[in-house]
């Protein structure tokens, strides 16, 4: 299997993890969706800060029930019991190793809810403050949502912004400007 296969394969099986991890979540109110987030990502990060853990929890050669083990004495008690039943479920299908990528489609699930869209502007300069604020002000209104604004600069474009916004891709660049113009010089 190539890896990109592999690699659409764990997106799409952490998408549907973490969509039914958060169906589970939105039954009960009394518990804190981003509690949930919060302790996904410490599992995540305990589990990459460590080689050996990493080891133990991805070979195949240690059974569920050890693995069960470790992850008992890990994350029991530091984990509210939906999330430790959570990633005694994952461990049980051997998906553990897909914690972090849920954590993050869980995220994504979360920002939907709560109408958050992340937007990345890149600018072949850095933008002055004021001029930040108002291009994001700018977007919230067009897209009438709360954003989160990743700034970007790469000299390349030679002036203007590009937006990334949920994956489509506004150029308004002199750089995209000019390769538009020579093809439609070259096509006479």
């Amino acid at each position: 299997m190539t890896e990109a296969v592999k690699d659409k394969n764990s997106e799409l099986i952490s998408k549907r993890w973490a969509h039914a991890l958060m169906e589970l979540v939105q039954e009960n109110n009394e518990i804190s969706k981003d509690d949930i987030l919060n302790q996904l990502k410490d599992i995540s990060e305990t589990i990459d800060s460590s080689e050996e853990l990493k080891t133990v929890l991805t070979n195949p050669s240690i059974s569920t029930e050890e693995k069960q083990i470790v992850l008992c004495k890990l994350f029991q008690n530091r984990t509210i019991p939906i999330v430790y039943n959570f990633v005694y479920a994952l461990n049980l299908r051997k998906r553990v190793a897909l914690i972090g990528e849920i954590a993050l489609e869980y995220e994504k699930e979360l920002d939907k809810i709560k109408n958050i869209t992340h937007v990345e502007v890149t600018s072949a300069i850095e933008l002055k403050d004021e001029r930040k604020e108002d291009i994001k002000n700018k977007i919230i209104s067009k897209l009438n949502k709360e954003i989160i604004v990743n700034w970007n600069i790469n000299k390349d474009i030679i002036a203007g912004l590009i937006f990334n916004i949920d994956e489509t891709i506004l150029d308004n660049s002199v750089q995209h400007k000019l390769e538009d113009l020579s093809k439609t010089i070259i096509k006479g």
